[in-house]
């Protein structure tokens, strides 16, 4: 299921989760963390908090890679990771740090990572890309890489987290019935079993046939209303309203958690972006940078108490049942 949320006007917009059910996947099925070895590594803190059904949120790396400068992303990383500890979570940072996936990356970790952000063989991964970056680095070809909201999904679904949030999605680009330039994001989103809080898609994007695409990939998509009556938009990333009507209303947290522990339970252009985004940046004068750092950090606060909430619900039906 995809939630949406929008916070009260003169505030920028945040909070879209999305939620995607794999056919044939029983959500039933105890997971089982993926065994540390050569192309996947799980922090000992994330492998005990997500036995322990602790609310642990994934944070994506992209961001850190090929969207904030070094210095500057490594205080934003430590930033998000704190927002993620003070609403009671513990934070995952996803990325792949010298040829290796990583789960819950330790502040030297982040900092390595963040240090080779704009270097050429940095890469952006995303799930065509693991098995090329993973491989060379088995290969001894150690390559760092920021992990996008597809790569972050996958990760992070193997070592067991159920809610990642970020900024933003990628989505449908204007004129895709031509040239077929659709984000990976929204394919992920409805293979892989992950709760995902971000800000919609951004503006540049065809809003309507993204949406359309989301539900014939199956995922339900969903606004918070933040005590809102009536109609509620689909959030444009900077933008509170998109013209777009949401599909469904999501009241709060707890009914969030509720929605998604439903359906675990089976009730059912790469370049082009980064050129579009640097440009506003400087339409804008550099506001558009710290919009997007303060809707980063909206999304984290409204994910990890999503997380909270589910960590709460799981643990009160496992007490049910004995």
């Amino acid at each position: 299921m995809v939630i949406l949320n929008q916070v009260r006007k003169g505030v920028l917009p945040s909070l879209q989760c999305g939620y995607g059910a794999r056919a044939g996947f029983s959500h039933q099925t105890p997971v089982r963390l993926a065994p540390n070895g050569p192309f996947l590594h799980v922090s000992d803190e994330i492998k005990a908090a997500v036995h322990s059904k602790k609310p642990v949120v994934a944070l994506e790396t992209t961001i850190y890679t090929h969207g904030f400068p070094y210095p500057e992303n490594t205080a934003l990383a430590s930033h998000l990771e704190s927002i993620v500890r003070l609403n009671g979570g513990v934070p995952a940072t996803i990325g792949v740090l010298n040829g290796v996936a990583r789960v819950g990356l330790s502040p030297e970790e982040i900092i390595e990572l963040a240090s080779s952000a704009g270097k050429p063989d940095t890469r952006k991964v995303s799930r065509r890309d693991l098995g090329y970056i993973c491989g060379l680095g088995f290969m001894q070809r150690k390559l760092n890489g920021g992990t996008t909201v597809a790569g972050t999904m996958i990760l992070a679904h193997l070592a067991g987290i159920k809610v990642f949030a970020t900024g933003g999605l990628g989505g449908v680009h204007r004129g895709a019935e031509s040239s077929m330039d659709i984000s990976a994001d929204l394919t992920e989103l409805g293979r892989t079993p992950v709760a995902v809080i971000s800000s919609g898609c951004k503006s540049f994007l065809d809003i309507p046939r993204t949406l359309e695409y989301l539900e014939t990939q199956g995922v339900g998509v969903g606004t918070f209303a933040d005590g809102r009556e009536g109609k509620v938009e689909f959030p444009a990333f900077w933008t509170r309203e998109s013209g777009i009507p949401s599909p469904t209303i999501i009241e709060d947290e707890q009914s969030a958690a509720a929605m998604i522990d439903a359906e675990k339970s089976g009730c059912t252009g790469s370049n082009n972006t980064p050129f579009i985004l640097a440009r506003i940046r400087d339409l804008t004068g550099g506001q558009s940078v710290r919009a997007n750092r303060a809707l980063i950090d909206a999304n984290v606060v409204r994910g990890t108490k999503v997380a909270v909430e589910l960590s709460r619900l799981e643990k009160d039906i496992e007490r049910a049942d004995g």
